[in-house]
């Protein structure tokens, strides 16, 4: 079965269970599911159910589809995501996407847990993506091009929504938040980069990297959906600080922004629903 006709029968499945299909989608990166947990759930979707969905394997990957209200604001969230380093290939890492595509979803909220690169960020700090570097990221759109799902060449120039980003930015402003601009760098993992892959990145350009997002950016802007996306800075990148790089620092940092992480997604959700 072609992937379209696979991304029909969970997308059927998924209407079934929820009929009312909100336009924005939320992605829950490592660490940042607990926002999951705040939203008033309507129905929650095991990814086990749901016709071709991959399973999650990372810890802080709960691995449920939730249609549900945030701040009042119906929303549909992905606690948990897939990477290719779980051993998925690009087209299972990015088949949620073309399940959202046919679902009608119009806005994509892209989260993720990622190193800080530029020197002047800390840990604990919220960043907004403004554009990537996909160098070492297989490109989903490898193969023959459905045309069901978006054009041969997708130009990239414009990848995070103009629109979607100044909306971030201004409700990061209400709520008091300092919500940092930066370019996102994939890396495949799943061990972390090296202090000389850093400084090579640094050099390229970018200000966080991690090892997700960008693949679905890529698949979201070829089948026609708005992107928004926000790093939550859980560490320095290798080599800035004398320190080894761990996933429990990644939790921890994690846990200890969620009230922060929160309160810029309800803000958001306000004025972007």
């Amino acid at each position: 079965m072609d992937i379209f006709k696979r991304a029909e029968s969970a997308a059927g499945f998924i209407k079934s269970k929820a009929a009312d299909i909100p336009d924005t989608a939320i992605v829950l990166g490592s660490g940042l599911g607990a926002f999951g947990d705040s939203i008033e759930a309507e129905v929650e979707i095991p990814y086990s159910e749901i016709p071709s969905f991959p399973a999650v394997t990372v810890e802080g990957h709960s691995g449920t589809l939730i249609f549900g209200k945030t701040s009042g604001k119906r929303i549909i969230a992905m606690k948990g995501r897939f990477h290719a380093y779980e051993g998925y290939s690009m087209e299972d890492v990015t088949f949620y996407v073309r399940v959202f595509s046919l679902l009608g979803i119009k806005n994509l909220i892209l989260t993720n847990a990622a190193g800080a690169i530029n020197t002047s960020f800390e840990p604990g700090d919220l960043m907004l993506i403004t554009d990537h570097l996909s160098f070492f990221c297989d490109s989903p759109l490898f193969g023959k091009n459905d045309e069901r799902f978006g054009t041969r060449f997708p130009p990239m120039g414009e990848a995070y929504d103009k629109a979607l980003s100044e909306t971030a930015l201004e409700a990061a402003k209400n709520c008091g938040i300092n919500l940092r601009c930066g370019v996102y760098a994939y890396s495949k993992g799943p061990m972390y980069e090296t202090p000389a892959e850093i400084k090579a990145l640094r050099i390229l350009g970018a200000d966080a990297c991690g090892m997700s997002t960008v693949p679905e950016v890529i698949t979201a802007v070829h089948s026609g959906i708005k992107v928004l996306g926000i790093s939550c800075l859980t560490n320095m990148a290798a080599g800035i600080l004398d320190k080894q790089l761990s996933h429990e620092e990644v939790m921890e940092t994690g846990k200890a922004v969620e009230g922060k992480f929160k309160a810029l997604m309800d803000c958001i959700c306000k004025k972007l629903i």
